[in-house]
């Protein structure tokens, strides 16, 4: 209600009272109970839903027991099954929209989960049968997502002993593993799941599973800032009464969470994660960065993976995006972790360093390598760590951006700078929505976890080098990024950011340098605008103000219109809240100048605040700056004017150039629009002077347009003074350029102007502008005015002349009778004239809280009121009368009379138009202004609005009658004035859509944190007149339609048929536009346009009535109402008749969007069961007064449902018929044939067979209407077994797959068709299906309701016609080279209604086409196979046996025989169709089959096919039946095993693939009992290295190291050269090669590192081969790819330890050569994981590799150093500064004949190459000793020998590059003599003049 009150405080007029709100509100909820109550969902509930939403544009309130009801309604309307999906999305958003308030909380309501679930569970995922599908699963996710936090809980336990049972891990596509983490395990009780989530997630491999758990786990984060959340005590407290049917409490053992101590909450080592946590956590964040390095892709295994789900995922709702997930996470678990790191001084701070402790040997005492990579500090570390900020989240933050850094840079940027700058942007806005929420009284983080103003400075720090780098970048959006990141850069800290901005952008500005730098810096100044304008903010930035506006100056050019529109938007931001008034009392500090700041010296130990000059100093020194602004204010005004002159020419239309000058004229008047308001009296006479003395001496054809917007600006800011001024002027010129014949030319069309008329154009401009704002002004010049129109009126003939007139007097009229706000100044009236005057300095960039602003508003006066209807008296009636004139039958209609019609006409229309909200329709509230309808004044304007339109429909009857094309431009006039007449009313002008975009835009530019509470005074006036638009919207909501309005509602559908094509055009496009503001316009025109489509219609009318039907709101309407459908179908059906193709082409599209919106009425939900609806119906109206009558109303509405589903289903019946008729008619085109049948496929549907067997079933099947909304059908044979939950069970539970079984006698349920469960846990029960009987039918006979159909289908397929026709068709030759599944699912759905009965008449068929071995034979032999086979699973098992007995010798010869290299992807997918979830001993004969070729076959043959079609087939086989393969896995590894070496390449790929699968399949989760609760608890106990996923490769992990024993001996048998491909050491180590990629590029690539490690060794030799690329570049991809996965915590140091080995042990350099960047990549992606003892350590290995013999080696080992450095301990980093220094200062190169010179060379190299990779690892800083390095030692050695001097030039190349862009930073690092000595470096030699 506060918030009510605060926006009605700024309306001019009252609102209504409480009272009568509540009356409002309760009888919108009454209707939507009614609606509710009596089901009618997709009319009533969607009208008083949109009521609800009107309610809440008004802001008004909905009390808090109501709101709670109506959101347990729309929630129980969205989980009732069988609910059309538009209800449900629109219920799902009422919730939402209901329940998003933080106040109301589970305490308030509680929902059941189970609903949601159910519905989601039985929807995801379709049948092979289902083949349209619907947003429900979409909605169940969204509705979930925003109803967790109602679901109890204690019903955690219940969703996971649900969920858990179900999942399979070894396939992505597993809905419970989708749908688990997102969306409905509560968020405020996680601790007992949230470590078996992380467990699972750890487990998978999968960038989709990484973007759901992101999203959840930032939602933790920031919801558990507060201990008080999670608290279990307060469960007790909860009622538990939300539960659906069958739903239990389990109460599982947390006793390890000590819930009934003292609660500290979720905080663990790092926010609410553990160390593990974290470190997986910042592998994803970096991984999620994509950051490509040369590494062959190394990211692509989790896309990889994904492409295995099943598209219904994507069904699912998407996540919220990664990059602004893991920004929260990381902000939301920043705290006092440790001491802090002394501030940083480095721009970007690195993290903690570490004490070495080192000992670096003598040079002389010890080799080379042992000096260089002597112990770098493992042995000593800190007993007490600390962090940057003293936070482990902010430290690993610093970690992530410093090994980021060179990414930002322009010059390295591509697609993940737009990731990496969205990232740092998002983290400096959460952190500063968090900083902002800790500051409120109402914050639940405790003090000791909030964040400290040492984290926010070093955040600041730590980002500010990147932000600034990052600025420059080509990229839009990164650009975009950046500068939201620097305005709240500015706004944490803007000492930080201010100063290096200006730095950059003053140099720029002043050398006007290349366009993109100084656009980029522009960009930048407008985001730390907040720190210059506003005191609030930065006290001392305001200084700067007056000289940056000084340099924007030059940058306005039109000829580069980019730079000067974003310039002028920075002008606009300055000028919102600044006051630009000169000022200059107090004087100067004799000791302070104005310049700008420099960088803050490097001071470890300097304090927050630096200390600087006093308030009242900085005062000082801004008052002196403002003296200029007088100077500014001019030059400003003088390049905006030459700016106007130069635009280019105006054309018709009236706009001077394209798109771009039109931004750049609207850009300049905004910013001289807030420039002009905020000037002091002198500045704006002074203003005001230059543009009437531009204005007044001259006259510019190409800037009319823009005169006008500029004289609007001064007018704004002072209309009278503006009036004064320019009135006389422009009234002068105007009546002289008259009387000397301007616009004495009559035309009716647009045209470019005549040069005579120029000057009358001009001043008409500036006139309009001058009567912009404050009708009151306005008034003192009435007479004139009125003069000035009746003279334009009488000699403006031309277009251009009466429109301009038209639109001075629209102008005029809404100027005096509108309401609007008079002035949007950044303080109020009373402030601007009080105080601001002497002290405006002080309230630059002022907030506001809602309760202090005033707003003044211009509301018509009395007199006002009266000047506007003489108007219309004096101008408008005598209009309306000469209008009637002309349309006299007798007058002649020649080019005079278009033009006295059309500038009549013109003048009448402008003057309604500019008084939309003058008179109201229907009494309201005091918005309009005259509200009495018996008010003489109101019955006027209504009169003559009446008369209007009785005119406009009798023009467009004697237009119509005289239909010329003359007329054109009078019609198109005439539309134009229908348009006013019907749509400007209210909100027509005023538009509440482009007020709601203007003030979400005005907010977003003053924004600076989130969830901000106080804005500048502009954010307000805006906010009030976007408050008024919405209730002016609300008064002209339904708008009366009267008889006069039925008329033009025909007049212009009949305008919309017509014969021209531009005025069909204008006049559909206001047809559709009053669709919405006037109920039954489409009912009304459906049958004019319906009669244009006769037969024998004029082709132009037939195209008009056609297009016209295009449209949404009609076309889309009829076809989508079943009782309008027919008509629309039999009227498109009969354009068939016209054969001109521009009319079948509109057809074709006509019907093409016609059929996207024809969908099959969905009735189900009349007759399911609501207990839970009812129940919340009824709690709501208790709180409502409802009468007899109201249940009467309620009676009456069920009645008119029942009589509309009647309707509906005979318009369905007879919409059948006529399409029947249709299709079946000899005379029907061929093209509309396909449209009936699509339109019956959507009916019915081949579909209709597919559709109707199946709903056949489940109608038989289903026990009550529930069952069939949800399609939950209860098949006779399916029987529900207990479970006993061991891992016993679970294997014999697999392994009883592989037996084979008797059906005859056999009675217990034994097959399982779906996944089987219990790969984590069990269910209590499963269901497993019974054998069928051996004689009598299961499913036979089917309902009693589907005889007849049953019969149909009976009739059809017992004619042998019937399958020789369909297999005909299906083999007709096709680009298909697989089954295609509709065919299947067509025959398939035949013999499962019929069983065996058409069989006989199809088996001569089938086996004639097995017989034949065409392709497309085989192709159409294998889809009525698949289907006949698919059909028979519930036959009676004699009829199965008798099909199996007929089908088993057609087995060999099909896959023995009939398999072809053209048909084996035909039987292959045949395969696939029958083992897809369905047991493998229901198909016993192709198991045996498969598996005897399997194991007979010969994999070394002569020809590869022979046994690739086996393995293709078994491929399809084992891959189809998944996890139930488990039992034939070790015999088929057994046989491939001793196969590893087969000769044929295709064969030895199948191979791999066979081993990666059982890899997958026999990976599994290992809690001690396979229960949910076991399961849970033992991922919560047991520590993270033991594998309770079973992620660890385990099960080849014995052939593995065989492999590498044999390896052994097969490389030394290799055969050398052409021939080494045949040798088994190549082809097994392809083949080990292509099975460990696979892996890899699965969900549990984690399995695969325990097979490479010990594979290394050799892997590393693969990739020197040099007789084998193919060998060589497996191998290498394999390593790189390798590297992109996350591996288990615990073989980190073992795989560097083995990547140590390759280094220093390989005798090959070549291995050397690429095992060190295959090192650094994996120490970028996985640098979170990795010890600081380990990085140390890697250093160690790359110094010694510095002295390797090989030079490449050498420079690689130095670029792999120089990488790594970024992120070492930087004591590490002066350790080894010391010993290159010392290295290279006691290197000395003899001669070249010397013995040692190669090893002196080496030395000095390996000294050089470290100092250079120490100076490349700041690339965008400049270390202390950063200057010595360069200009001291790699100086010296600019001219040493080859390698040694290319080294240094090439370091000193890369220096120059990246450091160009802070050099005048950086620079100050060195001294004068240091400079000279870098510049020689830098450019060559230097040379001086010698003396003789």
């Amino acid at each position: 209600m506060q918030n009510l009150k605060t926006y009605a405080k700024s309306l001019p007029y009252a609102t209504e009272p409480y009272a009568q709100m509540m009356e409002m509100l309760d009888f919108i909820l009454l209707r939507i109970t009614q609606c509710v109550e009596a089901k009618d969902f997709d009319v009533g509930l969607l009208q008083w839903d949109s009521m609800l939403t009107y309610w809440s544009m008004l802001k008004y309130p909905i009390p808090r027991d109501r709101r709670i009801q109506l959101a347990r309604i729309y929630f129980y309307v969205s989980v009732t099954p069988g609910v059309p999906t538009q209800i449900i999305a629109t219920c799902a958003d009422g919730f939402k929209g209901l329940t998003k308030s933080k106040k109301i909380t589970i305490k308030d309501m509680r929902l059941p989960w189970k609903p949601v679930y159910d519905i989601l569970h039985a929807d995801l995922f379709l049948t092979r049968r289902q083949f349209e599908y619907t947003q429900v699963s979409w909605c169940m996710g969204y509705i979930a997502d925003n109803s967790r936090k109602f679901f109890h809980p204690a019903a955690i336990d219940e969703m996971l002993s649900t969920i858990l049972p179900s999942i399979d891990g070894t396939k992505l596509d597993h809905p419970c593993l989708s749908i688990l983490s997102p969306d409905f395990l509560p968020l405020t009780h996680p601790q007992s799941y949230l470590p078996m989530l992380f467990r699972m997630w750890e487990s998978i491999n999968s960038y989709m599973y990484d973007e759901r758990m992101l999203y959840f786990l930032s939602r933790l984060a920031e919801l558990h800032v507060s201990p008080e959340v999670s608290d279990p005590r307060k469960l007790s407290e909860i009622p538990d009464d939300a539960r659906s049917e069958g739903e239990g409490r389990p109460c599982w053992s947390k006793d390890d969470l000590k819930e009934n101590e003292a609660w500290p909450g979720l905080y663990k080592d790092v926010g609410i994660f553990t160390d593990h946590q974290w470190q997986l956590l910042m592998c994803k964040c970096l991984g999620s960065m994509e950051i490509p390095l040369a590494d062959a892709g190394s990211l692509t295994t989790g896309p990889s993976a994904d492409n295995q789900a099943a598209f219904e995922i994507g069904r699912l709702p998407k996540p919220g995006w990664r990059i602004a997930s893991l920004a929260r996470i990381i902000v939301y678990s920043m705290c006092m972790d440790g001491p802090p790191v002394p501030p940083s001084n480095a721009a970007t701070p690195l993290f903690t360093p570490l004490p070495s402790g080192m000992n670096t040997p003598d040079i002389h005492s010890s080799t080379l390598g042992d000096y260089l990579s002597a112990p770098l500090g493992r042995k000593a570390h800190s007993k007490h760590a600390s962090y940057i900020g003293g936070s482990i989240a902010l430290d690993s933050l610093a970690r992530l951006i410093a090994s980021t850094e060179s990414f930002f840079h322009p010059s390295n940027s591509g697609a993940w700078t737009a990731d990496l700058s969205a990232f740092i942007k998002y983290i400096v806005y959460d952190f500063n929505r968090r900083w902002h929420e800790e500051e409120l009284p109402t914050c639940k983080t405790p003090m000791h976890r909030r964040l400290t103003r040492t984290m926010k400075r070093e955040l600041v720090k730590s980002l500010r080098t990147v932000a600034l780098l990052a600025i420059f970048s080509p990229d839009p959006t990164t650009v975009v990024n950046i500068q939201s990141c620097l305005k709240s850069m500015s706004v944490m800290e803007p000492d930080l950011i201010l100063d290096p901005i200006l730095e950059r952008a003053v140099p720029s500005l002043e050398a006007l340098v290349e366009t993109q730098r100084t656009i980029a810096v522009i960009k930048a100044l407008g985001a730390v605008a907040p720190a210059i304008v506003s005191r609030g903010v930065y006290y001392p930035g305001a200084k700067h103000l007056v000289e940056i506006l000084h340099l924007l100056i030059p940058g306005i050019d039109l000829n580069d219109p980019s730079k000067t529109y974003i310039k002028f938007g920075d002008l606009t931001t300055a000028g919102e809240s600044s006051s630009t008034r000169p000022d200059s009392e107090l004087p100067l500090p004799s000791d302070t100048a104005i310049a700008l700041p420099s960088p803050m010296a490097d001071d470890p130990d300097i304090s927050f605040d630096p200390p600087g000059l006093s308030k009242e100093e900085e005062d000082a020194l801004l008052k002196d700056s403002t003296r200029s602004f007088p100077d500014w204010v001019a030059s400003f005004i003088r390049r905006v004017i030459q700016l106007l002159e130069n635009l280019p020419e105006e054309g018709p239309n009236g706009t001077a150039g394209g798109a771009t000058e039109v931004q750049v004229v609207d850009a300049v008047t905004g910013a001289c629009n807030q420039i002009c308001v905020h000037l002091s009296e002198p500045l704006y006479d002074l203003v005001l002077r230059m543009v009437f003395d531009y204005a007044s001496s001259n006259v510019r054809s190409n800037a009319v347009r823009a005169i006008h917007q500029l004289v609007e600006c001064v007018a704004n800011a002072d209309p009278e003074k503006t009036l004064a001024k320019f009135l006389p002027f422009c009234s002068r010129n105007i009546r002289t350029e008259l009387e000397n014949g301007a616009s004495s030319l009559r035309t009716t069309s647009a045209s470019s102007p005549l040069p005579s008329d120029a000057t009358l154009h001009w001043n008409l401009a500036i006139l309009r502008g001058t009567v912009y704002n404050d009708g009151r002004a306005v008034l003192k010049h009435q007479e004139e005015l009125m003069s000035l129109l009746h003279l334009l009126h009488k000699k403006a003939l031309s277009k251009r002349g009466f429109s301009w007139s038209g639109k001075l007097l629209s102008s005029l009229l809404l100027t005096i009778s509108h309401t609007y706000p008079l002035e949007n100044k950044f303080v109020n009236p009373d402030e601007w004239s009080s105080d601001v005057p002497l002290h405006h300095h002080r309230h630059w960039g002022k907030v506001y809280h809602p309760d202090d602003v005033t707003v003044s508003w211009h509301v018509p006066s009395f007199e006002e009121i009266e000047f506007t209807l003489r108007i219309f008296r004096e101008l408008v009636e005598p209009s309306l009368v000469v209008l009637n004139q002309l349309l006299e039958p007798h007058i002649t209609r020649n080019a005079t009379w278009r033009n006295d019609f059309c500038r009549h006409l013109s003048l009448v229309r402008n003057a309604f138009s500019g008084i939309p909200t003058l008179a109201q329709e229907i009494l309201t509230r005091e918005e309009i202004a005259t509200a009495n309808m018996t008010n003489p004044r109101h019955q006027y304007i209504t009169s003559l609005k009446r008369q209007f339109g009785n005119l406009l429909h009798k023009a467009s009857v004697s237009l119509r009658q005289q239909g010329e094309e003359n007329t054109l431009d009078a019609v198109h006039m005439l539309v134009r004035a229908i348009r006013t007449y019907l749509l400007e009313y209210g909100d027509s002008r005023d538009s509440y859509f482009l007020n709601e975009s203007q003030y979400e835009s005005e907010k977003n530019v003053a924004r600076q944190y989130a969830h901000q509470k106080v804005w500048p005074r502009a954010v307000y006036v805006r906010r009030a007149r976007y408050y008024h638009s919405a209730r002016l919207r609300w008064n002209s909501l339904e708008r009366r339609r009267g008889p006069l309005e039925d008329h033009l509602i025909d007049d212009l559908v009949e305008w919309s048929v017509w014969q021209y094509a531009i005025i069909r055009e204008s006049s559909q496009s206001v047809l559709e536009a009053i669709c919405s503001s006037y109920d039954g316009v489409r009912r009304r025109a459906l049958p004019a346009l319906y009669k244009s489509l006769e037969p024998g219609t004029d082709d132009d009318r037939m195209k008009g009535a056609l297009w016209t039907l295009n449209s949404p709101p009609f076309g889309k309407f009829a076809i989508s109402e079943p009782t309008l459908a027919p008509e629309l179908i039999r009227k498109i059906f009969g354009c068939q008749q016209n054969e001109k193709p521009s009319i079948q082409d509109c057809v074709s599209v006509v019907s093409e969007n016609c059929l996207n919106n024809f969908v099959e009425p969905y009735l189900l939900v009349e007759n399911v069961t609501t207990p839970e609806l009812n129940g919340a119906i009824s709690r709501l109206q208790a709180t409502l007064r409802i009468s007899a009558q109201d249940h009467q109303i309620t009676q009456r509405c069920h009645v008119k449902r029942v009589e509309r589903i009647e309707l509906m289903n005979s318009a369905i019946q007879e919409a059948t018929a006529l399409l029947l008729e249709i299709g079946n008619s000899p005379k029907t085109h061929w093209k509309y044939e396909i449209f009936a049948i699509r339109c019956l496929r959507t009916l019915y549907a081949q579909r209709s067979v597919m559709k109707v067997t199946r709903n056949i079933k489940l109608r038989t099947f289903c026990h009550d209407p529930t069952d069939l909304a949800l399609s939950r059908n209860h098949n006779p044979l399916q029987k529900n077994m207990p479970v006993k939950p061991l891992h016993e069970v679970t294997t014999k539970f697999l392994c009883n797959f592989k037996v084979p079984v008797d059906t005859a006698d056999l009675k217990e349920p034994i097959f399982l068709d779906k996944n089987p469960c219990g790969w984590i846990a069990w269910p209590k029960s499963i269901a497993l299906y019974t054998p069928p009987d051996a004689s009598s039918s299961t499913f036979q006979p089917w309902e009693k309701l589907s005889t007849d159909t049953v019969a149909a289908i009976r009739g059809a397929v017992m004619d042998a016609s019937f399958w020789e026709k369909l297999s005909g068709y299906y083999s007709e030759e096709n680009h298909e080279t697989t089954i295609t599944q509709d065919n299947v699912s067509c025959v398939k759905s035949i013999f499962q209604i019929l069983e065996d009965e058409p069989f006989g008449v199809l088996q001569p068929i089938l086996e004639k086409l097995i017989a034949d071995k065409d392709q497309n034979k085989q192709r159409a032999a294998a889809e009525l196979l698949a289907g006949l086979l698919g059909g028979s699973k519930h036959w009676p098992t004699n009829k199965q046996r008798r099909l199996w007995d007929w089908f088993k010798p057609y087995i060999k010869q099909i896959f023995n025989s009939n398999i072809k290299t053209d048909t084996l992807m035909v039987w292959t997918s045949f395969v696939e169709y029958i083992f897809y979830k369905k047991d493998p001993r229901r198909v016993q004969p192709l198991v045996d089959y498969l598996m005897e070729e399997f194991h007979t076959m010969d994999y070394n043959g002569e020809m590869s096919f022979d046994a690739v079609k086996i393995l293709s087939l078994f491929r399809a086989f084992y891959e189809e039946l998944g996890w139930k393969f488990s039992a034939w896995a070790d015999d088929a590894v057994e046989r491939c095993w001793n196969e590893i070496n087969s000769e044929h390449d295709d064969v030895r790929a199948y191979i791999g693939e066979i081993f990666a699968f059982t890899e997958s399949i026999k990976r599994q989760a290992k809690p001690s009992l396979p229960t949910a609760e076991a399961f849970v608890k033992e991922c919560r106990v047991l520590p993270v290295d033991f594998d309770i996923m079973g992620m660890r490769g385990t099960y080849h992990k014995g052939r593995i190291l065989e492999l590498v024993q044999r390896f052994k001996i097969w490389r030394n048998e290799r055969l050398p050269g052409v021939r080494a491909f045949q040798s088994t050491y190549d082809r097994v180590g392809i083949t080990v090669c292509k099975w460990l990629y696979l892996t890899l590029h699965d969900i549990h690539a984690i399995s695969v590192f325990d097979y490479i490690l010990p594979l290394m060794p050799e892997l590393f030799r693969f990739t020197e081969v040099n007789d084998n690329d193919e060998l060589a570049a497996r191998a290498s991809t394999l390593l790189v790819r390798m590297c992109g996965v996350t591996p288990p915590t615990s073989m980190i140091d073992s795989l560097l330890d083995a990547i140590f080995e390759a280094i220093q042990s390989s005798p090959s350099w070549r291995v050397r050569l690429k095992a060190l960047p295959l090192m650094q990549v994996f120490y970028f992606r996985q640098v979170a994981l990795i010890s600081e003892t380990k990085v140390v350590e890697i250093l160690e290995v790359l110094c010694k590799c510095l002295d390797d013999e090989v030079v490449e080696v050498r420079e690689m080992a130095a670029t792999t150093l120089s990488g790594i450095l970024r992120l070492s301990p930087r004591r590490s980093v002066l350790t080894l500064k010391d010993r290159f220094v010392r290295l290279a200062k006691n290197s000395h190169i003899p001669s070249r004949q010397h013995a040692g010179y190669n090893k002196a060379i080496r030395q000095r190299h390996a000294a050089i190459l470290g100092i250079c990779a120490l100076v490349d690892s700041y690339p965008y800083t400049v270390e202390k000793w950063m200057p010595e390095l360069l200009t001291n030692i790699l100086a010296e050695h600019t001219y040493d020998p080859i390698p040694i001097s290319t080294t240094v030039r090439k370091c000193a190349s890369n220096f120059k590059k990246t450091h160009q862009d802070t050099w005048h930073e950086d620079s100050k690092r060195f001294n004068d003599d240091q400079l000279t000595a870098l510049s020689t470096l830098l450019t060559g030699s230097s040379y001086c003049k010698l003396s003789p």
